[in-house]
């Protein structure tokens, strides 16, 4: 499992698969399932450069299993807060995400000016051939290294083929753990302050 980077991660989303598959077995054939996890996970890996580079994922698998029957959807922002870790094992912090940047989808989509959307990547015509175009996407996940940002955290994707839909919220806030720690607390106070209640 922590061999190398491709292989270790082509067995992780392997047995998201086999996971999936079994959880869908015990409900029946009418179970329906969704599944919550960051895009490098659920988005069709055969879209990205992750696809190019020899990973796959539990977005491809999904849509090489089920087709049509699977509907895909990502997530963007273009600036805000995230609880995220420094290093792996590490301890979740609440951080500060920098701007997107110049060419990203994500910036694409602040330039709206709209503080919400949700793009149907194949709605029409036109709005499948500009998604299809080649662009940086932004994937923050269980760490986020706002220093090292670009090489970390973008790889290059195209969106009409990655998901069948995208909800882009300009400005997030970071999810609240349960268990405080003092590098968590170290970012904005919670809006209970000083009871946390």
């Amino acid at each position: 499992m922590f061999g190398g980077h491709v292989e270790s991660w082509n067995l992780r989303d392997t047995h998201m698969m086999e996971t999936l598959e079994n959880l869908l077995a015990h409900l029946g054939p009418d179970g329906k399932v969704v599944v919550w996890a960051h895009n490098s996970h659920l988005g069709d890996a055969r879209a990205s450069a992750m696809g190019a580079s020899g990973e796959l994922n539990l977005g491809q698998l999904v849509r090489e299993r089920y087709g049509d029957e699977a509907f895909l959807v990502g997530f963007s922002t273009y600036s805000g807060t995230v609880t995220a870790a420094s290093d792996w094992g590490g301890t979740a912090e609440r951080k500060r995400v920098r701007p997107a940047l110049l060419g990203s989808w994500e910036r694409l989509f602040h330039e709206t000016n709209l503080r919400e959307l949700v793009l149907l990547t194949g709605a029409n015509r036109e709005v499948q051939q500009a998604l299809s175009e080649e662009r940086l996407e932004r994937a923050i996940g269980v760490i986020y290294l706002p220093e090292t940002e670009r090489v970390s955290h973008y790889f290059e994707a195209r969106l009409a083929q990655q998901f069948d839909a995208i909800i882009h919220v300009d400005e997030t806030r970071a999810v609240e753990p349960l268990e405080r720690t003092s590098q968590w607390e170290a970012g904005e106070l919670p809006e209970t302050y000083p009871s946390a209640v």
